[in-house]
């Protein structure tokens, strides 16, 4: 059973930056075999994709935070990062870490939020004005 465990979110003024952590822990195999994902869901929204790194290492970013955001992994600690900046309020949202088994290509951003086998508990990010 995966488990997954967020951190880094915070308070921050619009334009600042923040950088989000997910350890992962109870990988089944080696933790390059999984596609993973951050996603968040802001109060009264549907939640929905951010970025998502494939097995290889390779990112796919949603429209919204292209240029700004950067997602990555450090497969000998386990762990997955989002670096935010240029922030604002529309980042605002509870943000989850989510992973999946899979050796191929991550769906696109917004159709991995409904595939994604296993989520962290969220870290919350507000930018204010």
């Amino acid at each position: 059973q995966v488990q997954l465990v967020e951190s880094g979110g915070g308070s921050v003024q619009a334009g600042g930056s923040l950088r989000l952590s997910c350890t992962a822990s109870g990988y089944s195999g080696t933790a390059t075999n999984y596609c993973m994902g951050w996603f968040r869901q802001g109060l009264g929204k549907e939640r929905e994709g951010v970025a998502v790194i494939d097995s290889d290492g390779s990112p796919t970013y949603a429209d919204s935070v292209k240029g700004r955001f950067t997602i990555s992994k450090d497969n000998a600690k386990n762990t997955l990062y989002l670096e935010m900046n240029v922030l604002n309020s529309e980042d605002t949202a509870m943000y989850y870490c989510a992973a999946k088994p899979s050796l191929w290509a991550c769906p696109s951003p917004r159709r991995s939020v409904h595939v994604m086998g296993y989520w962290g508990q969220g870290t919350q990010v507000t930018v204010s004005s």
